[in-house]
């Protein structure tokens, strides 16, 4: 079956970097368009970027010029490369995955704590 594990969370202080891993198996990865999500303490979860089979990136306006998303389509994994963290990027992050309609995955969440 589908199943996408993310890794990389972890306890960084204001202004440092993460970098986020989610490994895909059970389907054609390089043929979907792969996003990350997050959800912060009390709130709904968020689209954070995206990135086609085809290298288009997209981003919202609180991850443009922070935040880089990535593919590696040999290792079947995306990755979100996060600078200049503050502290309302503490939530857990989430890779998903589209295959159609009714046909959605997502990963069990890898959880960024932005802190001094």
């Amino acid at each position: 079956q589908v199943q996408l594990v993310e890794s990389g969370g972890g306890l960084v202080q204001p202004g440092g970097s993460l970098r986020l891993s989610c490994v895909v198996s059970g389907t054609a990865f390089s043929a979907y368009y792969m996003r990350w999500y997050r959800a912060a303490p009390g709130k709904q979860r968020e689209l954070v970027a995206g990135i086609s089979y085809g290298l288009m990136t997209s981003y919202t306006d609180s991850a443009k010029g922070r935040f880089t998303i990535s593919r590696d389509n040999t290792k079947n994994t995306v990755y979100l490369q996060m600078n200049s963290l503050e502290p309302e990027d503490t939530a857990v992050y989430y890779c998903n995955l589209i295959r159609g309609i009714g046909d959605e995955y997502w990963g069990q969440g890898t959880q960024v704590t932005v802190s001094s």
